[in-house]
């Protein structure tokens, strides 16, 4: 038997929104997304809070999430939607 399907496993990674630390313990990752940080989650962003004319910046926090994706693809020497061979 001759493997004609090699699918390619991809990770996704993305980073929730930058909020207050203090506010980001219950930040949830998207769904099918699992968190990779803890607590509070990691304090390497800023956030902006507009008041009157000024715009702030504070120090806030991020959580990282990853996602596993499995990439239907043909093993060298087979093509097409049914992975056909020579």
């Amino acid at each position: 038997q001759v493997k004609k399907q090699c699918d390619q496993k991809l990770l996704i990674r993305m980073k929730t929104k930058c909020v207050p630390c203090t506010l980001n313990l219950d930040t949830q990752c998207p769904a099918g997304y699992t968190k990779i940080t803890h607590g509070a989650g990691t304090p390497d962003c800023r956030y902006y809070l507009d008041i009157k004319a000024h715009t702030l910046s504070f120090p806030g926090c991020r959580h990282r999430c990853v996602k596993e994706f499995e990439q239907p693809e043909c093993c060298q020497g087979h093509w097409g939607p049914d992975c056909m061979g020579k």
